[in-house]
C-alpha cells in the first residue's frame, strides 16, 4: 500500500470517528478528549526522554492517570482545571527537586489543557456541537487553503528556522479560509452574531497556524520529524492536532468569557 493510500485511508478513518464523537457528545467525546490529552502526553514524553532522560520515572504517568479520570467522571470545569494545575504543579516540584528540566511538566500541562479545552466545549449541548463543528470547519480550512496557497503563491517563508515549508501567502490564504468556513458553518446553524463569529473565526484561524508552529518547534527541538508514527501515513496525533488543540483552548477562554467556564459554547452559539 503507498504512502499515499493509507493517508486517505487513515484521514476517513480519523474523521468518521471525530465526527461520530463529536455528534454524540458527554461521555463518548469525554473519552476523545481523554484520548487525544493521552496520546499528546505520550508522544511528548516519547519525543523528551531519549534527550533528557526519565528523571521522573512514572510520576508523570501517574499524575497524567489521574487527570484522565477526573476528565471522564466529568468533574466541574473549575475543578477540573485546579486538579490539572496542582498535577502540573507537583510534576513540576518532582523536577526541581531531581535538578532535571520542566519537560515533562511541561508537557503534562499541554495535553491536559488540550484534553480540557476540547471535551469542556462540547459538553451535551446543541451550543456545543455547533462550537465544536466551527472548530473543525476553521481549523481543517485554514490547514487545506494554508497549503493550497502556500504552494500556488509561494514568496517569502513564514518562520523559516521553525518550519521552511511554510509561507507568509499560505498564512494569509489560511487566514482567509479559516474565516469563510466558520461563517458558512455559523450560517447553517442559523447563527445571527456573524460579524463576531468572523472574528473569532480568524483569531481561531491564526491560533492554529501558531499552535501548528508550536509543534514544529518542538520536533525541532527534541531532533524529531514526527511527532510518532501511531497514524499510518500521518506521523502522530501531535501533527495532526498541533493546530485544533491550540484554537481549540482559544475558543475555550473566549467562550468563558462570554459565558463562564462550565458552558462556554453558550456564549458563542446561544440556543
Amino acid at each position: 500500500m503507498s504512502n499515499l493510500q493509507q493517508r486517505v485511508i487513515s484521514a476517513i478513518v480519523m474523521a468518521a470517528l471525530t465526527l461520530t464523537l463529536t455528534w454524540l457528545g458527554g461521555l463518548p467525546f469525554r473519552l476523545f478528549g481523554a484520548g487525544i490529552a493521552a496520546l499528546i502526553f505520550y508522544e511528548w514524553t516519547r519525543m523528551s526522554r531519549p534527550v533528557n532522560g526519565a528523571a521522573l520515572g512514572f510520576l508523570p504517568e501517574a499524575l497524567m492517570l489521574i487527570f484522565i479520570v477526573a476528565l471522564i467522571a466529568g468533574l466541574p470545569a473549575l475543578w477540573l482545571l485546579l486538579v490539572a494545575a496542582i498535577l502540573v504543579a507537583v510534576a513540576a516540584i518532582g523536577a526541581r527537586i531531581r535538578g532535571a528540566a520542566l519537560w515533562e511538566a511541561s508537557g503534562l500541562g499541554y495535553a491536559t489543557l488540550s484534553g480540557f479545552s476540547l471535551a469542556y466545549l462540547r459538553d451535551d449541548s446543541r451550543s456545543g456541537l455547533i462550537a465544536i463543528l466551527f472548530l473543525f470547519a476553521v481549523v481543517w480550512a485554514t490547514d487545506i487553503a494554508a497549503y493550497f496557497v502556500g504552494r500556488t503563491v509561494g514568496g517569502p517563508k513564514l518562520a523559516p528556522s521553525i518550519s521552511p515549508g511554510k509561507t507568509q501567502s499560505g498564512a494569509l490564504g489560511g487566514g482567509a479560509g479559516g474565516v469563510v468556513a466558520g461563517l458558512l458553518l455559523a450560517i447553517a446553524a442559523g447563527a445571527g452574531n456573524l460579524v463576531q463569529l468572523g472574528l473569532v473565526a480568524l483569531a481561531l484561524s491564526i491560533v492554529s497556524q501558531i499552535g501548528d508552529l508550536f509543534e514544529s518547534w518542538v520536533k525541532r527541538r527534541q531532533g524529531a520529524k514526527d511527532s510518532s508514527n501511531l497514524i499510518p501515513g500521518h506521523g502522530g496525533v501531535m501533527d495532526r492536532v498541533d493546530g485544533l488543540v491550540a484554537a481549540a483552548f482559544a475558543l475555550y477562554v473566549i467562550g468563558w468569557i462570554a459565558a463562564g467556564a462550565e458552558h462556554p459554547a453558550l456564549g458563542l452559539f446561544p440556543n
